[in-house]
């Protein structure tokens, strides 16, 4: 069965560094896109950053130029490097996946960066 399992969250300083990892199984890794989300206390789920099968990335406006999302195939696992956190990142992390017939979702990762 699809498993992604976060780790790295945890409590940091403004202006700080974390890197969150997501192990992947059950599907073929390389070839889908991966995605990182966040959920922050009364607000909706928010895509934060994507790569493709190829290492094409996206990401939201709110982390351009702080984060970077990339990716080890042989290690099946997706990370987000966040540099200079800010307060207002503070939320729980999600990898997810689409493999088409169906999403998948980590049991995410707590992000807290105190001010």
């Amino acid at each position: 069965q699809v498993q992604l399992v976060e780790s790295g969250g945890g409590l940091v300083q403004a202006g700080g560094s974390l890197r969150l990892s997501c192990a992947a199984s059950g599907f073929i890794f390389s070839i889908n896109v991966m995605d990182w989300y966040r959920q922050a206390p009364g607000k909706r789920r928010e895509l934060v950053a994507s790569i493709t099968s190829s290492g094409s990335t996206n990401y939201a406006d709110s982390v351009k130029g702080r984060f970077t999302i990339s990716r080890d195939n042989a290690k099946n696992t997706v990370y987000l490097q966040m540099n200079s956190l800010k307060p207002e990142d503070t939320a729980v992390y999600y990898c997810a996946v689409d493999t088409g017939p169906d999403d998948y979702w980590g049991q995410g990762t707590q992000v807290t960066v105190s001010s």
